[in-house]
């Protein structure tokens, strides 16, 4: 799949921005030339689907779902069963109001299913035509391991895609347990938190409460020596590229070996400016690299 280097996140439609606000951004994203969207039948709870519904409605209202990459998931409710998987491939496609989905993700593989029932189930979705191509998101490495392997041995759809928690503060489980067998097996990634919750946008700063933000906790929990030296490197690098501290996190995730199209999300046409990937150089790579170690 030809893909644009920031998959736009869809779990902030219907959750912290409404339908309109959510098609201005699905707009402005288009236009600065994406194609790439990331939802999941569960967005956002409680309200279940409701990301799913918005983007299926901007879709049909534009004319535009042949020019579009749309990943979704399942799994993080009802789990990896055939059953799950089968039943929620249809609910999926009647809220995006589409024929197929082009990156189906396992999103949470907690091992209370085979591995082979819930390659088999996938590979159906494929063979039934409703899905292109299948994908991982939080499936454990010996899981992830064991499903590519099934897949080759009994020629089934496999996953060809991971989607795993990687940016410059969260770097060791990708780094140490998912980067070699991204290696090899010849995955493409698409980094979630890219922006660690929004801590690597610039927005918080050493000694701020966060503000009313719901993501705020999560993201001051980086706020350490650690991360005050990331971001430090960020605003140095960003200083130099004249760009936001935002699109440089995601570049640089970029840079990272088999990384396509990293994810993150935004409330507004303005925010969505502020994370679009730049060129970075190989010394502002490595003050980062130093920086997060």
């Amino acid at each position: 799949m030809d893909v644009y280097g920031l998959c736009l996140g869809g779990n902030v439609f219907g959750w912290t921005i409404d339908r309109e606000q959510s098609f201005a951004v699905l707009d402005a994203y288009v236009e600065a030339g994406g194609n790439f969207i990331d939802t999941a039948d569960t967005y956002m709870r409680p309200n279940q689907g409701i990301s799913e519904t918005i983007i299926g409605e901007w879709m049909a209202a534009r004319g535009n779902r042949d020019q579009l990459v749309i990943a979704t998931k399942v799994g993080s409710d009802g789990g990896l069963s055939a059953e799950n998987i089968l039943s929620r491939v249809d609910a999926s496609l009647r809220r995006l109001q589409t024929d197929r989905i082009d990156l189906y993700y396992a999103h949470k593989d907690v091992g209370d299913v085979p591995v082979e029932e819930t390659v088999r189930a996938f590979d159906q979705t494929v063979r039934d035509g409703k899905v292109l191509h299948v994908a991982a998101s939080n499936v454990p490495p010996e899981r992830l391991v064991r499903s590519l392997e099934l897949a080759e041995r009994e020629g089934l759809a496999r996953y060809e895609w991971l989607q795993p928690h990687y940016n410059l503060v969260e770097r060791e489980g990708y780094e140490r347990d998912y980067a070699p067998i991204v290696e090899r097996f010849g995955l493409q990634v698409a980094p979630y938190y890219a922006l660690a919750s929004g801590f690597l946008t610039g927005k918080y700063q050493p000694g701020d409460t966060g503000g009313d933000s719901p993501r705020a906790e999560r993201a001051l929990s980086y706020m350490d020596e650690r991360g005050e030296r990331v971001l430090a490197a960020l605003n140095d690098v960003a200083a130099v590229r004249g760009a936001a501290v935002a699109a440089v996190a995601v570049s640089w995730l970029l840079a990272k070996p088999g990384v396509v199209s990293p994810i993150a999300s935004a409330r507004t046409p303005e925010q969505l400016a502020q994370i679009l990937p730049i060129e970075l150089s190989d010394d502002d790579i490595t003050r980062l690299d130093e920086a997060s170690a």
